[in-house]
């Protein structure tokens, strides 16, 4: 497809929510210009595009303002077309992949907050703690079970799809902020399955090293 304007992506690559965009704009071959905005840092420049002070939030061409990965990528699905969109349209073969990415999601939501407590807090909360880290590791259980159950050489096909992605991105994430959760033996299908990923050039295009917040 051949577009004559850029979109603009707001949003640090150490976010996999922003880095999950950034890598379907790069497949898409949709040009894009980033805008490396910081939550933290830079909240002044990003609240006039998105009140919520959220990343990513995507500019299109028309000034038009979309928020939450999810609904970027279903805009994206629909500008790329029946034929190269990267989920399904409709039916089980989408809520199933649906469900990877909300999995995949909800994986990287409690690594973030897991960051946030143990930087931002004095008194960390145990219980916090504990809790979002039995939710990253029963949810790491089940994709690790339903990635190894299926034999094709992506999540849902031969080419890959947001859920590839989306796995892929959560789990970089997981792994440089939380190191002591994951040794060599942990989840090895989601670790090659990962792994595999990083080695494309969208992913080697589209990446940060993470840097918590301070």
């Amino acid at each position: 497809m051949g577009r004559s304007q850029t979109l603009i992506l707001i949003g640090q690559y150490d976010s996999p929510f922003v880095r999950r965009v950034g890598v379907a704009l790069t497949l898409y071959a949709m040009p894009f210009e980033q805008k490396p905005w910081s939550v933290f840092g830079d909240a002044a420049k990003i609240a006039p595009f998105n009140p919520l002070i959220r990343v990513p939030t995507l500019v299109l061409d028309s000034g038009e303002v979309l928020i939450e990965s999810a609904m970027i990528l279903d805009y994206l699905d629909e500008e790329a077309g029946a034929q190269r969109r990267m989920m399904a349209a409709s039916g089980p073969a989408r809520r199933q992949a649906q469900k990877v990415c909300a999995l995949a999601t909800g994986l990287g939501d409690k690594a973030v907050a897991l960051v946030y407590e143990r930087v931002l807090h004095k008194e960390k909360s145990e219980v916090w703690v504990e809790r979002c880290t039995g939710q990253v590791e029963r949810v790491m259980d089940v994709l690790e079970a339903d990635r190894a159950a299926r034999a094709t050489p992506w999540w849902f096909g031969d080419a890959i799809g947001h859920a590839d992605i989306t796995v892929a991105c959560a789990l970089r994430f997981a792994r440089e902020a939380h190191p002591a959760l994951f040794t060599a033996t942990r989840w090895p299908t989601l670790i090659a399955h990962s792994d595999r990923c990083e080695a494309l050039p969208a992913f080697q295009a589209i990446v940060q090293p993470f840097n918590p917040p301070s």
